[in-house]
């Protein structure tokens, strides 16, 4: 199945192994596009360091009356049901899943065509999709590569549309859910990636060279 046929999330948490997530950002891209978007703030489940309120802007007695992350269960393991993950550097977003629920439900393995796995990866890794396309590029930051693309306005015109009030910037998770999805999303412009399996996308969003070529293995065996 080209990867454009199928429903992808895009996931972004704020938040440490310390404090638990603190805010998350889910983007959903079909066809190239956003089509639903969802967030909200969480209580924290430990320490929030000073020095990270300065990066994401959350501050813990902001937030001690939301819910906990670990009350968002099913938003998480019915869309992984549904579609494979993606993030920005996803060994972040995948770690923190982990710390709260180690397995999601028996689902889709991605990568093999028939098979179901329980496990929230594969993972399909914007960054590494654009390091391997792309690797001339100075930085895979996430700012770096929305502007070096030409994304800003249209990240900008999302938020403006989806994100909470004060929360239209990098570091807050559904802002930086979008700007990943948008850089997903546009390698939709070019017939050749356009066409693109999950699969080949799963080959191109990991660096081992043994885990992407059994990828790409079983995608033609």
């Amino acid at each position: 199945m080209r990867w454009m046929e199928q429903p992808v999330f895009f996931v972004d948490f704020e938040g440490s192994l310390a404090s638990g997530v603190l805010e998350y950002g889910i983007a959903t891209i079909l066809g190239g596009k956003v089509t639903a978007t969802l967030t909200r703030l969480c209580a924290p489940a430990g320490r929030v360091r000073p020095e990270d309120t300065e990066i994401h802007g959350l501050r813990a007695e902001s937030l001690g009356g939301c819910p906990p992350f670990s009350a968002d269960w099913e938003v998480f393991a019915s869309r992984r049901e549904r579609g494979p993950f993606a993030a920005h550097y996803a060994g972040a977003e995948n770690s923190l899943l982990k710390a709260v629920w180690p397995y999601p439900r028996s689902s889709p393995d991605f990568a093999q065509t028939g098979s179901r796995i329980a496990d929230w990866g594969p993972w399909i890794d914007s960054a590494r999709i654009y390091a391997q396309l792309y690797p001339s590029l100075e930085s895979g930051r996430l700012e770096s590569l929305v502007v070096v693309c030409g994304l800003q306005a249209d990240l900008d015109a999302l938020a403006s549309v989806h994100c909470p009030a004060g929360r239209a910037r990098y570091h807050a998770a559904l802002y930086d859910a979008l700007a990943g999805a948008l850089l997903l999303g546009s390698l939709s412009r070019y017939p050749q990636l356009a066409s693109l399996t999950v699969m080949q996308l799963l080959a191109l969003s990991t660096l081992d060279p043994a885990r992407r070529d059994s990828i790409v293995q079983r995608e033609l065996f």
